[in-house]
């Protein structure tokens, strides 16, 4: 396995993945990140009053994962892993669940680092999901912020 893709409509245990991801023999580090739907204050986008109640990511199926199976691809060929790890959560979530988990593995950490950055921030800006959260009983739509904007421009691609 050298890219592990994939989109899942159930929840999913991420101790679990990164455990079975852990067991590359070659790997000198794995780095991970995982996200999942707050419970408080919500995105710098969103409507700030009440706490978020469920987050729905939508998307577009024959668009989405080979999107992200794309993405994979590029890290790969942008830094020397020995695997990497996408998986991201669409339907609706609670707060406390996860939502999405990379991980890379490397000889090197520095590859594993910037690989596992690389992702979450074309998945947060280059998004292939449409996010709302529920607020109060209200469902509102969530753009991606400036920051996000900002950390995908920087890869330059």
């Amino acid at each position: 396995m050298l890219a592990d893709v994939r989109l899942l409509e159930e929840a999913f245990d991420p101790g679990a993945a990164l455990g079975s991801f852990s067991a590359l023999p070659d790997a000198g580090g794995i780095v991970s990140f995982l996200g999942q739907v707050r419970g408080g204050g919500g995105d710098a986008g969103s409507v700030e009053a009440g706490s978020v109640e469920a987050l729905e990511l939508q998307h577009y199926a024959p668009l989405t994962l080979p999107a992200m199976q794309a993405l994979a691809e590029r890290a790969l060929s942008r830094w020397v892993l020995g695997g990497l790890l996408v998986w991201h959560r669409v339907g609706v979530m609670t707060p406390g669940q996860p939502i999405v988990l990379v991980a890379a593995a490397a000889r090197h950490r520095r590859d594993a680092f910037e690989a596992v950055d690389y992702i979450m921030d074309h998945l947060k800006s280059d998004s292939w999901f449409w996010k709302r959260e529920l607020r109060d009983g209200q469902w509102h739509w969530i753009e991606p912020r400036d920051q996000d904007v900002a950390d995908h421009a920087r890869w330059g691609d």
